[in-house]
This record gives C-alpha cells, sequence and structure tokens, in this order.
C-alpha cells in the first residue's frame, strides 16, 4: 500500500468576508502528521442593488463547487467529509420550499442605521446583554433582522427559516436544515445560559419565532453529499459535518497547544482578541468594556472583543489599486517599517472606519479633526494604522486581565495576521508579554480537526490542540520596546470615542 493510500482528506470550505478557499487536510493516522493543501482560493464578491450591499452568494457557492471538484479529481476516494465555516451575522431567509428569498445582505450595507436605538428603545441594553452576552455591534443579526421588521420587507413575511452563512452553504450541499451553535451565539439573539434562543427578545422585537429551532451542536454530521451535488463535483457521497460554524470559533480550535494564562487574538479582517472561558461573563463590567460571550466547540465560551483589524488596510489597498499603486502584504510591511513611529494615531473602531468611501481620506480626516499630523504618504498611513492597532490591542489586553483567573503572561495570534511579523512583534512590544503565533490558516485547521473528532479519528479539543503544536510551526515574539508604549499610553486613551 502506498504512503498516499494510507491517508485520508478532509475538505474545509473555509469563508473569510474577502475571500474564501477550499482547503484539504491530509491525514496520516499511524504518524498523527496533518497537511494542509490549498484546492481553490477565491474571492468573496459583493454587489450594490438598488443602493443596498448584497454578497453575490450564488457566485461564492460556484467557486465552492469548483473547490470540490478539484478536490475530487487530486484526492478521488480519500476523501472523507465536508466542513463549512464562514464569517458571522450575515443570514439567509428561507421560504416554505427551500428556496433562498434573495442575496444576503453584507453586514456593512446601511439598513441598519438606526436600529440599535430603535431596538433600546423596546428592550433595554441591560436586558439585551443579560439575554445574550454579546458586544453591541451595528452589524448584528438582530439589527438586520429588525430593519426588516421596520420596513416590512415582504421576504421576511415569506420566510421560515433563518440559516447562517455556514449553515445555508452546508444546506445547499446535504440537504439539512439547521442553524449551528457557535454562528447562532454571534447573532445577539441565543441566549448563553439556556443554550436557546431568547424567547424574550424574539417576542419583544416582533422577530417571528418561527424562524429560529434548536441550535445543533459543532461536529453533528448533518448528512452527505446530495447526489445533484455528488453528479456536478465527481465526489461520492461524502459526509456533511456542521463545524463550528463561525470562522473565529474554527480558529479558536486551532491553538497551537494547551498553555494556560494565554489570550487569543484571531487576527484578518476583523481581530477578534479574548479568553476562553468555561462560563459566560454577563454583568455589569463586560457589559461596559464591550465584550462578547460567542458560544464555541464543546461549550467552551469565547469571551472577547471584535477589533476592526486589517479591513483598515484591505480597504486602502483597495483605493491605491485603483489609483495605479499596488501592494502585495509584504510590501505593505515594508512601508510601515520605513517610517517612523507613533506619528499618528486613530480609534480603529471609531465609526468613521465602519464603512467610509475613502479610507485613506477617512484616516486623513481622523486625524486632522483629532489634531494631529495627516499621514503624508501611503507608508505613513500604513504606519499610522499599524501603530493604533497595536495600541488598541494593548487597551484591550488590559481590559482581559479583570476577567481571567491567573495572570495573562502572553497571546497566541492566529490566522492570517500570524504572518505579519512587524505587526506581531509591536503586539508583543505593546503588551509586553510574549506573541505567539498559530497557523495562518487557522479557520481552515480547526474546521478539520473538528472533522477529525467527529470521524473518530482524534479524541478531543485537547487532542486537536497537541496536533496543531505537532504539525504546524509557531514563532515566538519577545517584547523589546514596551517604553514606546507605555509613553503614547495616555495619548491613545483620548481618542478613543473621538
Amino acid at each position: 500500500m502506498t504512503m498516499e493510500a494510507q491517508t485520508k482528506v478532509y475538505l474545509a470550505v473555509d469563508l473569510g468576508a474577502t475571500s474564501g478557499r477550499v482547503i484539504a487536510g491530509v491525514w496520516s493516522a499511524d504518524k498523527r502528521d496533518l497537511k494542509l493543501e490549498t484546492v481553490n482560493r477565491f474571492s468573496s464578491p459583493i454587489t450594490r442593488v438598488d443602493g443596498k450591499l448584497h454578497w453575490d452568494i450564488l457566485g461564492i457557492y460556484s467557486s465552492i463547487k469548483r473547490g470540490l471538484k478539484l478536490a475530487a479529481s487530486t484526492y478521488g476516494n480519500r476523501i472523507e467529509s465536508v466542513g463549512v465555516d464562514s464569517w458571522a451575522v450575515d443570514y439567509a431567509l428561507i421560504d416554505a420550499n427551500g428556496a433562498m428569498l434573495g442575496n444576503p445582505f453584507h453586514y456593512r450595507d446601511s439598513r441598519t442605521e438606526g436600529m440599535m436605538e430603535a431596538v433600546f428603545n423596546k428592550v433595554p441594553e441591560e436586558t439585551i446583554y443579560r439575554e445574550t452576552g454579546i458586544q453591541f455591534l451595528f452589524i448584528n443579526t438582530i439589527y438586520q433582522l429588525y430593519s426588516e421588521i421596520v420596513g416590512n420587507v415582504g421576504a421576511l413575511q415569506a420566510a421560515r427559516r433563518i440559516l447562517f452563512i455556514p449553515d445555508l452553504i452546508s444546506f445547499w450541499l446535504s440537504g439539512s436544515l439547521h442553524q449551528e451553535r457557535t454562528v447562532a451565539s454571534t447573532s445577539q439573539l441565543l441566549n448563553p445560559m439556556t443554550g436557546k434562543w431568547s424567547e424574550t427578545l424574539l417576542e419583544r422585537l416582533d422577530l417571528m419565532p418561527g424562524l429560529f429551532k434548536e441550535v445543533i451542536e459543532p461536529g453533528s454530521i448533518v448528512g452527505s453529499l446530495k447526489p445533484e451535488v455528488q453528479k456536478e463535483t465527481r465526489l461520492s457521497d461524502i459526509s456533511v459535518i456542521a463545524v463550528a460554524g463561525h470562522d473565529t470559533a474554527s480558529a479558536f480550535v486551532a491553538l497551537p497547544g494547551n498553555r494556560k494564562g494565554f489570550a487569543v487574538m484571531s487576527s484578518g479582517t476583523w481581530s477578534l482578541m479574548g479568553l476562553e472561558l468555561p462560563e459566560p461573563q454577563l454583568g455589569t463590567n463586560a457589559l461596559n468594556d464591550g465584550f462578547s460571550n460567542e458560544i464555541g466547540y464543546g461549550h467552551t465560551v469565547r469571551f472577547l472583543k471584535n477589533i476592526c483589524g486589517m479591513w483598515l488596510i484591505e480597504e486602502c489597498r483597495r483605493h491605491w489599486t485603483e489609483a495605479g499603486r499596488n501592494y502585495d502584504y509584504e510590501a505593505i510591511v515594508d512601508l510601515a517599517n520605513g517610517v517612523p513611529s507613533m506619528v499618528s494615531m486613530i480609534d480603529p473602531d471609531a465609526p468613521d472606519f465602519a464603512a467610509p468611501e475613502h479610507m485613506p481620506n477617512a484616516i486623513s480626516a481622523f486625524c486632522q479633526r483629532t489634531g494631529q499630523k495627516v499621514p503624508a504618504d501611503d507608508a505613513s498611513l500604513v504606519r499610522c494604522v499599524f501603530d493604533s492597532l497595536a495600541m488598541k490591542y494593548r487597551y484591550v489586553f488590559r481590559k482581559l486581565e479583570a476577567y481571567s483567573d491567573q495572570s495573562l503572561e502572553g497571546l497566541y495570534v492566529l490566522g492570517g495576521g500570524a504572518r505579519n511579523h512587524l505587526l506581531n512583534q509591536m503586539t508583543a512590544d505593546a503588551l509586553g508579554v510574549p506573541v505567539v503565533t498559530g497557523p495562518s490558516e487557522a479557520t481552515a485547521v480547526g474546521n478539520i480537526a473538528v472533522q477529525l473528532i467527529s470521524k473518530g479519528e482524534i479524541d478531543s479539543l485537547e487532542s486537536a490542540r497537541d496536533l496543531v503544536e505537532e504539525s504546524f510551526l509557531s514563532k515566538v515574539f519577545e517584547p523589546c520596546d514596551a517604553g514606546l508604549y507605555t509613553d503614547n499610553e495616555i495619548r491613545f486613551a483620548k481618542l478613543l470615542g473621538c
């Protein structure tokens, strides 16, 4: 028997807010070895229709099927299963016949403007947080759905089920209608204590309780590929597994080891920094500090804060490319490395940067409004973003320490941000603790690890993390220049809320 024949293959459909991928996890049980092979990468396209921002979800699904077909031709009958993870909060409405009622809205669409205030007029913030434990963000599902109630949107009246993005793709692949727990927990509608949808919120906001069914656990085998999908992709009737559907939940599965006293940050379009806790924190301090209690694999709690991450750079790159200045990410890091630090800073989470028409101009305007030097060129602007992110990470890390039962001795950085050596070193300096990088494709690794557990190849979350540590290289960034960030702490704090 060849070495190739002794391996099994698990497919991760990993959808990010800017790009997606189909990745193969090639598993050798006798060696306890997991390797990733990228099968297909594609953009996550968005489109405007009548001024509204939508995901081109059908285009994304076509790219997924193309990736599955490529996987079939590469790995054949070694493929065991497939699982889907994606960004959170967005959803599709499904009618009684299983048809999708329009392309899903993008979470940055303007329809949520004023919806937080409208919801608070019906249900106090304290009640919402006690019921859900989720950070108040305009993008949350609760405000998207309420905008459809207020607007008397016909699609909502015809809907019989709401499916979050990973649930939707799994439905198309398998025919299983389900709502998976980790992605459902981001909606600000699921109660983390009862594990059920909040009856209080659904009833008081008239959110059509019939749309919400009993959630299923991550790791559930929900079915097999539908015959028509098998025919189109040339795959067999492989299992479809509802993995930890929220990409951050999958990333948290892929921690490189089981170190205690480490905070975790999944770094990409968003930076999500937090702790893994056994129980939700629903008190006034957590509410005021703006933390979320998202549910993770194995009923863990991802106690974290959403920070606007590389979205700032991605949007700047988009405008620079349109102007004929093309930078890959290595060039972006080189730009930042070549100019002085701490000249100008922003609050990455200021409303100015939620969905501006021109991100570079928005950053410049913030600096001008707050009496700082306006970045003179692309390099200065990138450095401004990197400095600001490092300072915001420091701010959130200090807040997290109050919720840990032991002193925080380090930070895991997972996802695409693990490749940004400059920002990782800046983060270590800002926090004053080591930064340990995990897999850059952490979401795909976590997705595949849950499939391995479901199929009985490994036995637990702890074993999965040991496997990650054994299979993927980590890099450690030791702090060496904490004084720079201490000196600018008061200055940065004054920018928060500006």
